[in-house]
């Protein structure tokens, strides 16, 4: 497999991982219940392309500036976190609710952009675009973390639409938290091993 093509699969997997039952994800089944699912979808798309290009510069130069092997094992350590996070869980509340439902601008989709921008700055899924940047070249790392949230929001929206429910939360919170902590633990261990070696 190659570098580009590990970047891509990865970072799509991770991403999509993390999205399931995030915050970010119950916005995007909240929009799609106000607007048509295509310009949400379209919303969400433009919106975490943009987040997700910001969050793999940042992970360039963290790239640059720290040697690979701290690189290595902080990105496992923060794996570890993410896993604790979505153990958690995350939960839209009222206020959220509120704020999705008061972004009244003029244009349906740049409402969606907006709400969705604001949602994931700073959420799991920029973090995990992140922490995967440092191991992987930029441009697979944001394609495919674009790719992974959007697949996740799609299912979300289509499910809800469907069933009118949300999806079973606990399982898909547990299961991803314990990927994250697979994959954190598989990335200290080679961390641990490059700083020893």
């Amino acid at each position: 497999m190659t570098a580009f093509l590990a970047g891509l699969v990865f970072s799509s997997f991770a991403v999509f991982i993390a999205e399931m039952g995030d915050k970010t994800q119950l916005v995007a089944m909240s929009l799609a219940s106000r607007y048509r699912a295509l310009t949400v979808i379209l919303g969400i798309t433009a919106a975490t392309a943009v987040v997700h290009i910001a969050s793999v510069v940042i992970a360039e130069v963290l790239g640059a500036a720290l040697p690979t092997d701290w690189i290595t094992l902080v990105a496992g350590v923060a794996f570890l976190f993410f896993g604790a996070w979505t153990l958690r869980g995350d939960e839209m509340t009222d206020k959220d609710e509120e704020r999705a439902a008061s972004r009244r601008i003029r244009s349906v989709f740049i409402t969606v952009f907006t709400v969705f921008l604001i949602a994931e700055l700073g959420d799991k899924t920029m973090l995990t675009t992140i922490a995967i940047g440092t191991q992987y070249d930029w441009l697979p790392v944001w394609i495919g973390s674009t790719a992974g949230m959007v697949a996740a929001d799609a299912i979300a929206i289509a499910i809800g639409a469907v069933l009118g429910k949300k999806l079973p939360e606990n399982a898909i919170r547990i299961g991803a938290a314990a990927l994250f902590f697979l994959a954190g633990a598989v990335m200290v261990g080679q961390g641990a091993l490059m700083l020893l070696g």
